[in-house]
């Protein structure tokens, strides 16, 4: 029979055991922290009918997304989790209780050009707060106290969640006469610590934007200081436009909010250049970086958008909210040796049976599984020595041998593999327990 090379799609991820087993652990700290806030879990399906999913998707999105038909019925792989929130929100508003606070990890499809770090199957990991009608700004100061616990819960300290607000750049394009190019222009101004000022520039002229309003464009996002200095000195510009200043009023209010929440200063920053590429953002935004891995990028980003479900009813369903890639940023931390996965197995205790009589180390392994001690028995007919050969290549901390002797006078020996240290005991779990925790 011919062979077939076993072989992956190019841009989709597969891990070893050891890897896997720390991705899970990334993936279950995440979840937790969103637990903590509050935040109810949603799982929507990977497929959706391709004029659901493609109700509001244009241009490159559209290009990437997979879709397929199956029978007569269209079809389309998910490409990020907002617009099945969207549909989901739409389709159950009757029997949701609003603010809805959800979140999703889940997998989603885009057909981009594979290369480092970039995949066509990824994880996300996203929260949103939904409101009907109305939703307080508030809200945009808790985003990124989860953002803060997050990342601390993933072992770092040194990191800052860069936030902004998009009604102060509009606000700023409308006051220099630029409201038709403000598109154009946040997608150029929010490259500008991958290309430089000078690039912005070059640019911003090709847009036949005046030198002088360039200028203040330029000023506006490198304004420097504390966080209330920048407040102060956006006053200070005196701009006559509502949109500013409601912006700025905004702002103030979720900088002052995060500070009685408990987050730390020094992990936030106003940044005015931070705009989101994306055009649905109409508020508050945010960007974080690991101060020490700048090359990442942004590891979480978000914002407050106006209309969630736009495109599926006419309620104003209004939201904010966050995302974080996990296989990318997963794979760029392991890239870059920041984490390590160096854990091989998830047993606590391998029990070896050296004996035909096998109800004893059965009935042990049953017992220590209920008092949550993570148990794996070996059921194969092999020597002892390749036994704990198997233990000590998956680096399990404990071996206990069942033989003829241990169950005839009840009682055993807890290996220590990383010691070669040796305890006895019963056959009781709760005193294994115990020797195991110490």
């Amino acid at each position: 029979m011919k062979k077939v090379e076993p072989k992956t799609l190019t841009g989709f991820m597969e891990l070893l055991p050891n890897e896997q087993i720390l991705f899970n652990q990334m993936k279950e700290k995440i979840q937790k922290v969103y637990e903590r806030y509050g935040f109810l879990p949603l799982d929507t399906p990977i497929l959706e009918h391709s004029e659901v999913l493609l109700a509001k998707a244009g241009g490159e999105t559209e290009k990437q997304i997979y879709r397929f038909t199956k029978g007569e019925t269209d079809l389309s792989l998910r490409f990020d989790l907002t617009v099945p929130l969207a549909k989901y929100v739409a389709k159950n508003y009757g029997n949701l209780s609003f603010p809805f606070r959800r979140y999703q990890i889940g997998k989603v499809y885009r057909g981009e050009k594979a290369q480092k770090g970039r995949y066509r199957e990824f994880y996300q990991c996203d929260i949103d707060i939904i409101g009907d009608e109305t939703l307080s700004v508030v809200n945009d100061a808790e985003l990124p106290c989860v953002i803060y616990d997050v990342f601390r819960e993933l072992g770092f300290d040194n990191f800052t969640i860069h936030i902004n607000n998009r009604k102060l750049l509009n606000g700023l394009f409308e006051s220099l006469e630029q409201k038709e190019n403000a598109v154009e222009i946040l997608r150029i101004i929010d490259k500008i610590d991958k290309v430089g000022k000078t690039a912005v520039i070059e640019e911003l002229k090709k847009l036949n934007i005046e030198e002088e309003k360039i200028e203040k464009i330029i000023e506006f996002i490198t304004i420097d200081g504390t966080n209330d200095k920048k407040i102060e000195k956006l006053k200070e510009m005196k701009i006559n436009n509502e949109q500013f200043n409601n912006g700025l009023e905004e702002l103030e209010q979720v900088v002052k909010y995060m500070g009685l929440l408990g987050l730390p200063k020094v992990n936030f920053k106003i940044d005015l250049k931070i705009a989101r590429g994306l055009d649905y953002y109409t508020g508050t935004v945010y960007e974080t970086f690991l101060n020490d891995y700048r090359e990442l990028g942004s590891v979480c980003s978000g914002g407050r958008y106006e209309n969630l479900a736009e495109y599926y009813t006419d309620k104003k369903l209004p939201g904010v909210g966050i995302s974080i890639g996990l296989t990318r940023l997963f794979y760029k931390l392991n890239e870059l040796r920041i984490i390590n996965a160096n854990k091989k197995s998830i047993a606590d205790i391998l029990i070896i049976p050296m004996t035909e009589n096998v109800e004893k180390a059965f009935k042990l392994c049953s017992e220590l599984r209920k008092i949550n001690i993570n148990t794996e028995i070996y059921l194969n007919d092999k020597k002892l020595k390749a036994k704990l050969k198997y233990a000590d290549k998956l680096e399990i901390p404990y071996v206990i041998i069942v033989g003829d002797d241990e169950i005839e006078n009840n009682v055993l020996k807890i290996k220590d593999m990383r010691s070669g240290e040796e305890e006895q005991t019963d056959f009781n779990s709760e005193n294994i327990k115990k020797i195991i925790d110490k």
